[in-house]
């Protein structure tokens, strides 16, 4: 029967299994099923609440793990904090060392001749022969080259008769000197009784008068003529070229036949014994610069050879360039191992015109405020602006900031900040060194 119903409403139209306007039921899902699907549970009040307080107290739990080590985590942070804030930074502190005023320089410098000349001729003409060349060692008034001088030859001739010439002049205007002195004698004697006029008297004075001035004029003659003669012969003293000082020849400019005046270059020589080293001081040690002054001088062609040398002189001004002072040191060279132009290597010990401190590369502090170190004054920070002069990594030589009497913290950091409380830590003991001896216990009575 429940086969034949159930077929029987399968074969109902849409319209009447549902009606107008009505919504298929749980019974109409059950048959299109094709069986019946079991009633839903309905659950209790009280099985609801259960249900609630488990998931609160799960909740809370989780709570509870999860906040409340957060919260003791911050508790604790912040009171570290602030006792971190309350507590003395704790520091190591060093004294400044004053280190020796003497500084260790080691400058570039060139090595040049004590003395270098090129010799020119004096007389012009043609080179007859040349005596030395290049690389030669020569004395001071060593023959150099010969030259021959015809014009010079011609004019020395011609001096030479003009010379005779106002000699011969001379002679006949004291001839005539005395003749006139002779006369005026006479007439001095004729005019008082009447045979001379006193005119005649006169005109033979004036003419006495003439001719001595003429003898004078005579003798001016002669010694131009002989300044001009001596002059002709010095100069032709300079046919024979000779070297100006000893030392060696660098240069042979002329050949034999070569026609040369005084604009034309012969030779080059220079003196080596001793050399010139010249180096560029800075300014921070120019003042400290002095004659004798020991110095090393290196060239690489040497290699671990060492020349002894001294401060000769200094230019005793600063060059506005390169804010160094030119300096001389002098370095014998007696067997010539010093070449002009050599590039050397000059080594000086200067004494600092200022005190140096030196402190450990780690205690300065460089920020926007400028170089400074941290010191201890009272249990307190002070930071105090310095100079360094010179930086060697691990260490800082301080010119200016220090007196070498201030404690200086030796480990700098963002820490320090002006007026903190600090407290000084003292160093551990190094290595190696002795521990401090205990004292004995006291016996008890």
């Amino acid at each position: 029967m429940r086969d034949e119903h159930h077929h029987e409403r399968h074969l109902e139209p849409e319209d009447q299994r549902h009606g107008h306007g009505q919504q298929p039921s749980d019974t109409d899902d059950d048959r299109d099923l094709g069986f019946d699907l079991p009633e839903a549970a309905k659950v209790s009040p009280t099985r609801i609440v259960a249900l609630g307080a488990v998931a609160l107290a799960v909740i809370g739990a989780a709570f509870v793990i999860g906040w409340v080590p957060k919260h003791r985590s911050k508790q604790a942070l912040e009171t570290s904090t602030k006792e971190a804030e309350n507590a003395l930074l704790r520091v190591q502190v060093v004294t400044p060392k004053a280190k020796s005023s003497d500084r260790s320089l080691a400058l570039p410098g060139s090595v040049q001749a004590l003395q270098e000349t090129t010799v020119f001729p004096r007389a012009s003409g043609y080179v007859r022969s040349w005596a030395v060349d290049i690389g030669d060692k020569v004395k001071e008034g060593a023959t150099l080259a010969e030259i021959d001088t015809p014009e010079l030859d011609q004019q020395i001739d011609q001096a030479r008769a003009q010379l005779a010439q106002a000699q011969a002049g001379l002679v006949q205007a004291k001839a005539n000197h005395e003749f006139s002195v002779t006369n005026l004698d006479r007439y001095k004697l004729l005019t008082p009784k009447g045979v001379a006029s006193q005119q005649e008297l006169d005109k033979q004075q004036a003419q006495t008068l003439v001719d001595d001035a003429n003898v004078k004029v005579a003798q001016a003659n002669i010694e131009a003529q002989q300044a001009n003669m001596r002059r002709l012969v010095q100069l032709k003293s300079f046919a024979h070229v000779t070297a100006p000082f000893g030392g060696t020849v660098n240069a042979r400019l002329i050949e034999r036949g070569a026609l040369v005046s005084s604009s034309t270059p012969l030779f080059k020589i220079s003196e080596t014994d001793p050399v010139r080293v010249f180096v560029q001081v800075p300014q921070d040690v120019a003042p400290s610069v002095r004659s004798d002054v020991p110095a090393q001088v290196t060239v690489r062609e040497y290699a671990g050879r060492t020349f002894q040398g001294k401060v000769a002189r200094s230019a005793g001004a600063l060059d506005p360039g390169s804010r160094t002072m030119n300096t001389e040191v002098r370095v014998d060279n007696p067997k010539n191992e010093l070449l002009v132009g050599m590039y050397a290597q000059v080594s000086l010990t200067l004494p600092s015109p200022h005190r140096v401190y030196e402190i450990p590369g780690t205690a300065v502090l460089q920020d926007a405020n400028g170089v400074r170190v941290a010191t201890v004054v009272d249990g307190k920070l002070h930071l105090v602006p310095v100079t360094i002069e010179r930086d060697t990594g691990t260490t800082m030589e301080i010119s200016s900031g220090l007196n070498g009497s201030e404690h200086v913290v030796k480990l700098a950091s963002a820490e320090l900040v002006e007026g903190r409380g600090v407290e000084v830590a003292t160093e551990p003991p190094k290595e190696g060194a002795p521990a401090p001896a205990k004292e004995p216990a006291k016996e008890s009575k």
